[in-house]
């Protein structure tokens, strides 16, 4: 059973699935910090200073908080400026990977177009002329 397992473990699949899963992680950390640090304070500043991580609509009359941790504290919000950041940053995740994917299919069809033999070459004249040579002195009785 150990050696099954030993086997299972070790085997390229299993291990490229874990080190895409690793990657994926730092990638999805490293868009959101993107996307919440870098481009929303822009977009923010470009529609007149809003800060899209406290948008919120109150949903009871009980939130008094101006900020999102806050307000959720206090009851229900519509927290529309979260849920636009998260979408820019999966918009983004989805762009990075088709541009991952398209040079991955890339690069195997480049690999699959060398690695088809080119096949016999065509046969010279003098060769056709002697298979033909040959094939009249097959004839003869």
């Amino acid at each position: 059973m150990f050696k099954e397992f030993k086997e299972f473990a070790l085997k390229g699949n299993l291990i490229d699935m874990s080190v895409a899963f690793v990657m994926g992680a730092a990638f999805t950390k490293l868009s959101a910090s993107f996307i919440e640090d870098l481009i929303m304070p822009l977009v923010g500043k470009a529609v007149g200073g809003a800060d899209f991580s406290n948008l919120f609509i109150k949903l009871s009359d009980k939130v008094t908080a101006t900020n999102l941790i806050e307000a959720k504290k206090q009851g229900a919000v519509f927290a529309y400026g979260n849920f636009m950041t998260i979408g820019m940053n999966f918009v983004i995740v989805a762009f990075v990977m088709f541009l991952v994917v398209k040079a991955i299919n890339k690069a195997k069809a480049l690999a699959e177009k060398s690695a088809v033999p080119a096949g016999p070459p065509e046969p010279t004249a003098q060769e056709l002329l002697l298979a033909e040579i040959r094939d009249l002195l097959k004839q003869k009785p």
